[in-house]
């Protein structure tokens, strides 16, 4: 488990956007983006540590933007915000990133002889911090549902990062992670032993999909039946069940198509004509036969996603696959001629043994699992 994992505010994303945005540190500076300015700055300085438009946005751009800064955060500390502490913190940090940003930058040193830091100022704000962050997780965590639960975690992860092992954060921790995932046992079916065919590589991909994706990183976690059995889960909020409602593999369809063609002015030949050899020319025919032999297998799956506790339907969706192999060849009778090389080179070519099935099998799974992970994604996106 992350404890110390770096989340981004709505403060911090509006530093981002404006930081990453197109755009030079003057025009920054001219709209009244001074931190902005300053860190744009920073960055054409250190290819270009003569850059003239820079030196000056940043002369003029970082007093303001420190002046800004700290008293936002001053606002904060004297307000009764819900997280004053947590706040003014990352108004501080961002002069200290805009110091280290100049001290690691020579050419900065020109606009900026003495840039300040606020360290000091910061550490005693964190334990304030780390409790305020920790009252909120324990309130949001005590109203016993879901979505407070995830934000009891990140204001306990929040806590962790201010004061590492504040008070039985880890515990809490743990706690607020449990009850804010979602549990998720994962049924496939097998297929039918009478067909002789094994879904087991299809089922096997669609687990390592949510394995991989849904981890104790996330806040949904996905089990096998026979894991919650070993596990012996404590509770189950949701069965997802997957399974063939029908399908069929190796139909065959036979196509047999005959066809003459003709080609005039061919050269057939020669002749003396008053004593000179003049060739011949006449029209040649060929009768052309082309077979198509098609094996088409298809299926239906449906995903079933079910309550754990009430077993009502939360959703139910069906996708279709299909796969058709093909074999083709051609024969005729005739002259040759008559026919295109394309035509020709069919003639070369004989029938071929289809795959066995349960390689047809596979093959029909495919576009079924291009259809089901997005509907899996869809449906967990807002979970």
């Amino acid at each position: 488990m992350q404890t110390g994992r770096l989340r981004f505010t709505p403060l911090f994303l509006l530093i981002a956007l404006v930081y990453f945005s197109c755009g030079s540190a003057k025009k920054a500076y001219e709209r009244g983006d001074y931190y902005g300015a300053v860190m744009k700055a920073v960055n054409k300085l250190r290819s270009n540590p003569d850059h003239s438009k820079s030196l000056d946005a940043l002369k003029n751009a970082y007093p303001l933007a420190v002046e800004y800064f700290q008293t936002q955060a001053q606002n904060e500390i004297a307000s009764n915000a819900a997280f004053k502490w947590k706040n003014s913190i990352q108004y501080y940090n961002s002069i200290n990133q805009m110091y280290d940003a100049i001290r690691a930058c020579p050419g900065c040193m020109k606009a900026v002889k003495n840039p300040i830091n606020v360290y000091a100022e910061i550490g005693p704000l964190k334990e304030k911090a780390a409790e305020e962050s920790y009252n909120a997780g324990i309130d949001a965590l005590m109203k016993g549902n879901r979505n407070e639960a995830k934000k009891a975690y990140y204001s306990f992860a929040d806590a962790q990062s201010f004061v590492p092992g504040y008070k039985d954060v880890i515990e809490y921790l743990d706690k607020a992670k449990e009850e804010a995932t979602l549990i998720v046992v994962l049924e496939q079916i097998p297929v039918p032993a009478r067909y002789n065919l094994s879904g087991g590589f299809f089922q096997d991909k669609i687990e390592e999909f949510v394995r991989t994706n849904y981890t104790e990183q996330t806040f949904i976690r996905f089990y096998t039946p026979e894991e919650m059995k070993t596990i012996r889960l404590k509770r189950i909020d949701q069965i997802m069940r997957v399974q063939f409602d029908d399908f069929s593999v190796g139909n065959s369809n036979m196509k047999e198509k005959e066809e003459t063609f003709t080609k005039d002015s061919v050269k057939v030949g020669e002749a003396k004509v008053a004593g000179k050899t003049v060739p011949v020319y006449n029209t040649v025919k060929a009768k052309y036969t082309t077979y198509r032999k098609e094996i088409v297998s298809s299926g239906l799956l449906s995903m079933v996603v079910m309550d754990g506790k009430t077993n009502g339907v939360l959703a139910h969706q069906k996708f279709n696959g299909q796969y058709v192999w093909v074999s083709q060849w051609a024969r005729f009778n005739g002259d040759d001629r008559a026919l295109t090389s394309q035509q020709i080179a069919l003639t070369k070519q004989r029938e071929q043994q289809p795959p066995v099935a349960q390689d047809l099998f596979l093959e029909f799974t495919k576009p079924i699992y291009n259809q089901l992970i997005p509907a899996i994604k869809g449906f967990y996106q807002n979970y």
